[in-house]
């Protein structure tokens, strides 16, 4: 079969980019931006949010996941009408995700600054 043009120019540009910025320095990145997300979350003055990722950075990509406790889901909407990308799991857990190729250490500090409103 004959793999659709429009969809392989769209898969070959997002390669580029990715050859462009090199696996080595996202993976990098990636390590400190999902490290730094997770010192913020562990130095927050609110309780009751759990990274039950695992902490050994070799052992996780940039994705977290936070328990909140079943009575916070109203944290996760909280969070998507701030513009934070995120997801619920059932009970009880927000995954996020600091993606290196276009988030920014600043980024991960705001949405800690967001969590811990919401938390309150």
């Amino acid at each position: 079969s004959n793999p659709p043009i429009f969809q392989m120019a769209a898969l070959n540009a997002s390669l580029e980019i990715f050859n462009e910025a090199g696996m080595d320095a996202l993976r990098k990145k990636s390590i400190l931006l999902t490290g730094y997300c997770e010192y913020l979350l562990k130095n927050i003055d609110e309780k009751g949010v759990d990274i039950i990722t695992p902490g050994n950075p070799d052992e996780r990509g940039c994705q977290l996941s936070l328990r909140v406790g079943k009575e916070n889901k109203h944290v996760h909407t909280a969070l998507l009408e701030n513009n934070i990308i995120c997801d619920w799991r059932e009970p009880d857990v927000i995954r996020i995700a600091p993606v290196p190729l276009y988030n920014k250490f600043e980024d991960v500090w705001k949405f800690v600054q967001i969590l811990k409103k919401h938390l309150a």
